[in-house]
Parts: C-alpha cells; sequence; structure tokens
C-alpha cells in the first residue's frame, strides 16, 4: 500500500515542489490550499498523473476550526498519514514601530499556532494507528539571520524551529520523527527576479536564488522511512549558504586557482 503525505500551502512554490516530488516517489498525496483552489487542483491533478491517488483541501490554516475540519475530512476521505509536510505560512514584513497587534496574530496564528496544532493531530493519528510517521516542517533561513522589518516573521521562524525539536524528544517513543527543512531565499513564481531578490542572490554564496526543486528533495530525504530513519529533531539547511557571510556586501577578492602539481 503507498504511503500517505499531506502538503500543507501545496498549491505554489516549495509546497507544491514536495507534493509533485513526494507523488514522484510512490506516495499518494493530499494538497491543501487556503485561496487557490484552481492551483491546488491543478496539482493534485499532476499527482494522480503520476499514478497517485490525491484530494484537494481548503482550510485556513490560522482558523483552528478551519485546521480541524480539513484534518477530519483528510483521514475520513483519504486515510491515516504517514507524513506531514507542515509547510503553509506567510511572508510579513514591517518595520519594528509598526507592528500592530492584528499584524503580530495574522503572522503568530499562521505561521506558528497552525504548524504546532497541525503537527498535534497528525500526531495523534499515526500514534493511533501505530505508524512510524515523519513530520517534515518548513522554516526559513531567518531563523538565524537577521533583516530589517522581520523581528514577528524572523522570530516565529526561529520559534518554529525551537518547537520541532520539542515535538520530536516528545513523540521519539511513539516512533515519529520531527524535522525541519530551512530555505534560504527561494523563487516561487514564474515573475521577474525583483530588485531585493537579485540583491539577496549577490550577497549568498552560490550567488543565485532557490528554487523549490532545491528544497524538494531535502523534504523527500527526511520524509523516507528508511532513508533518514536515524534523523530527529534535526535541520537541513537550503540556503546556498545565505547566513555565511559576515559582512553586508558579499566581495570577494578574486584568485587564480592554484597550479595543479
Amino acid at each position: 500500500m503507498a504511503q500517505r503525505a499531506l502538503v500543507t500551502g501545496s498549491s505554489s512554490g516549495i509546497g507544491r515542489g514536495a507534493a509533485l516530488a513526494l507523488a514522484r516517489e510512490g506516495y499518494d498525496v493530499a494538497v491543501h490550499c487556503g485561496k487557490s483552489v484552481a492551483a491546488a487542483e491543478e496539482v493534485a491533478h499532476a499527482v494522480e498523473g503520476m499514478g497517485r491517488k490525491s484530494i484537494v483541501l481548503v482550510a485556513d490554516v490560522k482558523d483552528l476550526g478551519q485546521l480541524n475540519g480539513m484534518f477530519d475530512r483528510l483521514f475520513a476521505e483519504f486515510g491515516p498519514l504517514d507524513v506531514l509536510v507542515n509547510n503553509a505560512g506567510i511572508t510579513g514584513y514591517k518595520p519594528f514601530l509598526e507592528v500592530t497587534d492584528e499584524f503580530f496574530h495574522t503572522l503568530l496564528y499562521t505561521n506558528l499556532r497552525s504548524h504546532y496544532f497541525a503537527t498535534q493531530r497528525a500526531a495523534k493519528n499515526m500514534i493511533g494507528h501505530k505508524t512510524p510517521g515523519r513530520i517534515v516542517t518548513v522554516t526559513s533561513v531567518q531563523q538565524e539571520i537577521v533583516l530589517p522589518e522581520a523581528s514577528i516573521y524572523g522570530s516565529f521562524k526561529a520559534a518554529l524551529l525551537k518547537m520541532v525539536k520539542h515535538q520530536a524528544l516528545e513523540l521519539a517513543p511513539y516512533g515519529i520523527r520531527v524535522n525541519a527543512v530551512a530555505p534560504g531565499t527561494i523563487k516561487v513564481d514564474s515573475g521577474p527576479i525583483t530588485p531585493r531578490q537579485t540583491q539577496f542572490a549577490s550577497r549568498t554564496p552560490i550567488s543565485r536564488l532557490g528554487y523549490p526543486d532545491d528544497v524538494a528533495p531535502a523534504i523527500v530525504y527526511l520524509a523516507d522511512k528508511d532513508r533518514s530513519a536515524f534523523v530527529t529533531g534535526a535541520c537541513i539547511k537550503v540556503d546556498g549558504g545565505q547566513p555565511v557571510p559576515c559582512l553586508a556586501d558579499n566581495t570577494y577578492t578574486p584568485r587564480v586557482p592554484p597550479a595543479i602539481l
């Protein structure tokens, strides 16, 4: 029987890449979106085109009622889970002195609380079915680096990684592994590269932006019950080395490669 995976926020970007990569690995994949139903259906059709089963789930994950309703439907119509990929989230930047309570709570509920309770629902289902489940949470390079106007977004990403480690500890006795993937600056759409993205690429040692296909293999690895069997509470960084330079401008002195002797 095929393994079953749910990828939240999988109508586009990193989630879409993960859903398709898991399908190629033989998983049946539940596709989730908040609003982009047509895009989610396209992903589900692509999954089915690989001979796998799929279902489209629509829910605003910051609303716990909708989140729980999504899991109720998932378990009733799709079956028990082997893998949860916590990917749904929003990006939000605002100067520290301009942050409002509404902005704070929107990011809190979407980027942190939803992951917490999605993991809880998935884990209870896995425990009930005695499934050695795997949970992969997508964090961000911003769990580590400090950028202007990211005091909320970056702080919640750092908290997300800490949460993953606690979940890994408490769920290990049930045979459930919990890990994270931290992407750098990822180009998630087909639009032109923005000046901000160009700036990030210029200050990344690999000197380019990342793409969903760069992140998907790390998610697939952590989702695999055998290849990553001894990995839990870990975080794989897929960021092109973005946090490595200590200078604001990533400049290097040209060097002549040494002669091969």
